[in-house]
């Protein structure tokens, strides 16, 4: 079953535009809107009545076609049937049938000869389309609103089993399905107080919830079909949605039943004159936020229920006032809140404000340390571009080297690395973390068989290099 599911859907979205069998399809689907639009000219569509009567029609050459009553011969045959299985009805006219037999064999639904009306292939499958189409729309008002949604979520799996499992696009069917389970647990939700306010509700919440119970078999059924691994990872999403709604949607159901036999339950108990504290505390705190399926009812659904008026006066009109309760309240804090209330005088006097001045306390520089900060940020700036690390410690070890001295014994004698080690060198110079003394007039090594570059003048090479101390002044 799974390599039938992962095998491609045959669908008219992912055909190619030019192929055939595609344009043929079209083709029956002009067909069928030329017949429609021909009727619907004549104002046949203008009354339910009307549409009713042309399935009539269409029904009896589909009985004929299937072997199931005796051959048409022409129209009149046609509208005398007509009369004889559905009464009679004037506005069923010979008129009508014949110029309804000329609009179907216009579009090749019939064929009409001498000796018969016979239904063509094309017309069949039509015929059968309108007839299930008609049908599946009177089973689906004949539920009440919430009934609908799962109906159809029903009728959804059940053309996903007749269509997608035999390769044939049912048309996203499962995501349909999973949608009308969420607006029917919407709805539910919604006319949960009006179901415990309506004396015969219990049947109508009993199918609304053996539906339910239905559906998840059916998702259950249906999710295992996208099981594989590629399939799972673009269904996941939709299959989340799928479980949590029918989870919510099955505890609604029966949470709602079992209110409704809980309250019927309580109207066949004793009533007793005296009052437990302890059983009325537990009792508010269990009602305060009970779990969906449970049959504790919240404040809002026993009023709901009381609706019902089951006895004189239990429906009558009023004001409900939610009151919390804090326990324990001694009877001197009740007498101090009621003198409260019945004595309580409103301020008229004007409310002098005074609004106190924050300001805050601010982070002041010197201006002869303004030069140092910018100047470290700068350089901050400056090494994030050029590496000095390796120069500056070395100039931490010797604190004075010849630059020739520097560059080669912080890097290598390579011409890439001493050209690194002069760009670093001009670096820290520039930004004052280095003094170059340029009358130093130091020694360099003169292993010239291991350098591939050489100074231009052996004096450069001797300038005096030294890492700047704080407050220091540099020599030119």
């Amino acid at each position: 079953m799974v390599e039938e599911v992962d095998r491609r859907l045959i669908s008219v979205f992912e055909t190619d535009v030019d192929q055939p069998e595609l344009l043929q399809s079209m083709r029956d689907i002009v067909s069928f809107s030329g017949v429609l639009k021909e009727l619907s000219d004549k104002d046949y569509f203008q009354s339910p009545h009307q549409v009713l009567r042309f399935l009539r029609v269409i029904q009896l050459i589909n009985l004929e076609a299937l072997g199931l009553t005796d051959a048409l011969e022409d129209e009149e045959q046609i509208f005398y049937r007509y009369r004889h299985i559905y009464e009679y009805d004037e506005e069923i006219t010979l008129g009508f049938v014949k110029h309804l037999i000329y609009v179907l064999g216009k579009y090749n639904w019939v064929t009409k000869t001498s000796r018969r009306i016979k239904m063509r292939d094309l017309g069949k499958r039509m015929i059968d389309s309108l007839i299930r189409l008609a049908n599946d729309s009177l089973a689906y008002y004949l539920n009440d609103e919430v009934a609908r949604s799962l109906f159809q979520a029903k009728r959804d799996a059940e053309l996903s089993e007749a269509y997608d499992d035999k390769g044939i696009s049912g048309g996203n069917k499962l995501a349909s399905m999973i949608r009308n389970v969420e607006e029917a647990t919407e709805l539910l939700i919604e006319r949960e107080l009006e179901y415990l306010a309506n004396r015969n509700a219990l049947m109508q919440v009993e199918v609304i919830h053996q539906l339910m119970q239905e559906l998840e078999v059916k998702m259950e059924e249906r999710l295992a079909m996208f099981e594989t691994l590629d399939q799972e990872l673009i269904f996941s999403t939709i299959k989340q949605r799928g479980i949590t709604a029918i989870s919510e949607g099955t505890k609604i159901s029966l949470g709602t039943i079992n209110k409704i036999l809980k309250f019927a339950h309580l109207r066949e108990t004793d009533v007793i004159r005296t009052i437990q504290p302890d059983l009325l505390r537990q009792f508010i705190e269990r009602t305060f936020n009970p779990p969906v399926d449970s049959d504790i009812p919240n404040a809002h659904q026993i009023l709901s229920f009381m609706e019902q008026d089951q006895y004189e006066d239990e429906a009558m009109d009023g004001m409900w006032v939610p009151i919390k309760f804090a326990s324990p309240i001694s009877p001197e804090t009740v007498d101090i809140g009621i003198d409260y209330l019945e004595n309580y005088q409103p301020t008229t006097e004007p409310i002098e404000v005074v609004v106190e001045e924050f300001f805050p306390e601010l982070d002041e520089v010197m201006e002869d340390e303004l030069d140092d900060l910018m100047g470290e940020a700068k350089w901050q700036m400056t090494k994030q571009m050029i590496h000095t690390e390796r120069l500056e410690n070395y100039l931490d070890e010797v604190e004075e080297a010849s630059l020739d001295e520097l560059i080669v014994e912080s890097g290598s004698s390579s011409w890439s690395d001493v050209l690194n080690g002069l760009i670093g060198a001009s670096a820290l110079i520039g930004n004052k973390k280095a003094d170059l003394d340029e009358k130093a007039n130091k020694k360099i090594k003169q292993d010239h068989e291991n350098r591939d570059w050489r100074w231009i003048d052996d004096e450069q090479g001797g300038y005096g290099i030294s890492k700047r101390r704080r407050g220091g002044s540099g020599k030119s």
